[in-house]
């Protein structure tokens, strides 16, 4: 895509900081980082979202994934790491390019867990959600 910022990262347009590179995914450091190591782990063939992917796109670049995060974790070093997806715009997804954060943590940072993110399930009968699922 030619607007996309992580397209034209990909493509070398745009300079970054790479923490892992193979032939189906980048990661490089944030550039406005939550946390020292904080990484953006992207495919290097565009899909806008999740939903864009098949299966088999998901299980290689979550392969690619994971060895970024093995890297962050060897040269970072800290104690525990969120790695989690805004997937779409309501999730708070601002770059049309799926992608990974992975965000170091270090005991008494201050933040907080995925259930930090949102909080309004109090109203939410987890029964009656259930049986969409049956």
């Amino acid at each position: 895509m030619l607007d996309c910022l992580f397209c034209k990262i990909v493509a070398g347009e745009i300079p970054n900081y790479t923490v892992y590179e193979d032939e189906n995914v980048l990661a490089f450091l944030d550039i406005h980082p939550c946390s020292k190591g904080h990484t953006v782990v992207v495919p290097k063939k565009h899909f806008g979202n999740l939903w864009d992917m098949s299966v088999e796109e998901f299980q290689i670049l979550t392969s690619g994934l994971r060895v970024a995060a093995e890297q962050v974790r060897a040269k970072i070093s800290p104690d525990g790491m969120n790695i989690g997806i805004n997937n779409e715009k309501a999730a708070g997804q601002a770059v049309g390019h799926v992608h990974w954060h992975i965000i170091p943590r270090w005991n008494d940072d201050g933040g907080t867990s995925m259930h930090g993110i949102v909080r309004n399930g109090a109203e939410v009968d987890v029964k009656e959600t259930a049986k969409l699922f049956i």
